[in-house]
């Protein structure tokens, strides 16, 4: 006669080896396929030298201001122009609108100038008072630490 044995209940495990290899290529292909957004500087931004510099330690609250000759093909420049993230702006203007939003989201926002060196002071001058008129008033001039100075 056969004797038939009563089945455990019990659920059989999973085998957890493969784990940390499945999580570690996950890590690598996020890894791999995260792009870190640069922005592409349309403009000739050759800061001027100075003596003493201070570093900016929260850059994530900062927002750059580009003012120079606008990059042309071949090696060329043309007029001086500005440049807000990664767009030209060509009616002034539109920076006080611009910032104005920018600061609304961030009220912490930095406005860091990368001024080239040979920029027109009109031209800079503008820019400063749309800035104002936003009530981006913390601003921060860029420059080149003057080796030869020291």
């Amino acid at each position: 006669m056969a004797h038939f044995t009563k089945k455990s209940k019990a659920k059989p495990q999973i085998s957890t080896a493969s784990l940390p290899d499945i999580i570690f290529m996950l890590l690598i292909f996020f890894m791999v396929t995260t792009v870190l957004r640069e922005q592409e500087v349309q403009v000739r931004a050759v800061l001027p030298m100075a003596e003493a510099l201070t570093k900016i330690e929260q850059k994530r609250y900062v927002s750059y201001v580009y003012t120079g000759p606008e990059k042309l093909r071949g090696n060329r420049f043309g007029d001086i122009k500005v440049q807000i993230d990664d767009a030209i702006i060509d009616d002034l203007t539109n920076i006080r609108t611009i910032m104005y939003s920018k600061l609304v989201a961030e009220p912490r926002l930095i406005v860091s100038m990368r001024i080239d060196e040979e920029s027109d002071m009109g031209v800079l001058t503008d820019v400063q008072s749309e800035l104002r008129d936003a009530g981006a008033l913390r601003i921060n001039y860029s420059s080149r630490r003057d080796i030869t100075g020291l």
